[in-house]
């Protein structure tokens, strides 16, 4: 690992500042990521900026319609908080599958929403549960968030705030967890709610994305049998020793058609 400048934000305008002043700056969430990638070598910032002292960045905050959670909140929190438990159960059961204890004590959500890994839970749950992305300069809506790999909207520099998720009618979520990472190497949300249906899918592509058949299917009758016959091109699907594109592609569906059914029953665990 490479020298570099450690500086613990007291502030949203703090960390921004400290940014636009460094050569090369990285922000620090949970560390989960960045750290085991600088030591590599893979990246080497001239600046981190520890966004743990934040307060602005922390808790989270829940009415009947809405649940807000800080960037820098931890995955062992979302899983474990009532009141997210009680109105959107399916994202307390994803944070809750998150990789191990480890991580999920120490990984936050800004962090890995900003990282888009395409194993990564949680774009899962904000693509699949409509969720907005709020920076320290706009709001993002969850559809034009993630554009690839490793790829998001947010500007050099942008942070995240918090996400906002609205609470759905049910929803349900599934992953097939690799064997030593728990990374999915499959995961389907899926989730109803006044304004319609989603089905967002992770782990099988470059990044998370969306399955427009299985959502109109969906709309017209919400039940496992009405995905079951769907299935989705491969071409494009990741391919490796732990699973071909083909079998991603069958995954998908036998999962989707398992969320389905999870979300008509309350998605508790």
């Amino acid at each position: 690992m490479d020298d570099f400048n450690f500086k613990r934000a007291a502030s949203i305008a703090d960390a921004a500042a400290t940014y636009a002043g460094a050569v090369e700056a990285r922000y620090l969430a949970g560390g989960q990521t960045l750290l085991p990638v600088m030591k590599q070598r893979l990246a080497a910032p001239t600046d981190l900026i520890s966004l743990a002292q934040v307060a602005e960045l922390q808790g989270v905050a829940c009415t009947p319609q809405l649940i807000t959670i800080g960037a820098m909140t931890r995955h062992a929190i979302v899983a474990a908080h009532a009141e997210i438990r009680s109105l959107s159960p399916a994202l307390a059961v994803l944070a809750g599958g998150i990789a191990d204890p480890h991580v999920r004590n120490r990984g936050t959500i800004g962090g890995s929403l900003a990282n888009n890994d395409p194993a990564a839970d949680y774009p899962a749950a904000v693509l699949g549960l409509g969720a907005t992305v709020v920076t320290d300069q706009r709001r993002i809506a969850a559809d034009d968030f993630f554009q690839g790999m490793f790829t998001t909207a947010l500007e050099p520099g942008e942070l995240i705030v918090r996400v906002e998720f609205p609470v759905p009618q049910c929803a349900g979520y599934v992953k097939f967890p690799h064997p030593a990472s728990r990374y999915a190497l499959v995961g389907v949300m899926v989730r109803k709610a006044a304004d319609g249906v989603r089905v967002a899918v992770t782990g099988a592509g470059a990044s998370v994305f969306r399955v427009p058949a299985m959502e109109q299917a969906l709309a017209r009758a919400f039940a496992p049998e009405s995905v079951a016959g769907i299935t989705i091109a491969d071409a494009d699907l990741n391919s490796d020793r732990f699973g071909s594109a083909v079998y991603r592609a069958h995954l998908v569906t036998v999962l989707a058609r398992r969320a389905v059914a999870l979300a008509l029953n309350g998605h508790r665990s």
